[in-house]
């Protein structure tokens, strides 16, 4: 949960988005969610916490219990969801490697140039390579 506390400020700043049929949510989606069904929370018992820096999601955590049913489900969703996203993120290299070696030779793992070989080769990428392309949000 490395941004989830980006996550959370977003909460303060996002316009509405619909996370509906998505693998993973955006941090955009995750935080438009949350502004909706936890902002009367995150206002009446985390008001005075910064955004920046954790505070806001120490904060949500220490205060879950206290929170509105509708806030704890979504608030579950959305940190399992952006989890979600930044394990495939992380992953993608590891789990793409065979493809990446069979159909982008000499192309470098992190370079945007790579991300765009293995979207143009869907249909004969691994289904394994597919999903964490999906999941990490690339496509």
């Amino acid at each position: 949960m490395r941004l989830l506390h980006l996550l959370l400020a977003g909460v303060v700043l996002a316009g509405s988005a619909s996370a509906a049929g998505a693998q993973t949510m955006s941090y955009a989606q995750a935080g438009a969610l949350l502004a909706k069904s936890c902002g009367p929370d995150i206002g009446r018992f985390c008001s005075n916490v910064n955004l920046g820096g954790g505070a806001l999601v120490g904060c949500m955590n220490q205060k879950l219990s206290q929170v509105s049913e509708a806030c704890k489900r979504d608030y579950a969703i959305a940190t399992a969801s952006i989890a979600k996203r930044d394990a495939a993120q992380d992953s993608i290299a590891e789990v793409c490697s065979a493809d990446t070696a069979r159909l982008c030779p000499g192309m470098i793992p992190q370079d945007g140039n790579l991300l765009s070989c293995l979207l143009q080769a869907t249909k004969v990428v691994s289904a394994a390579c597919n999903q964490a392309i999906t999941d990490a949000g690339y496509r």
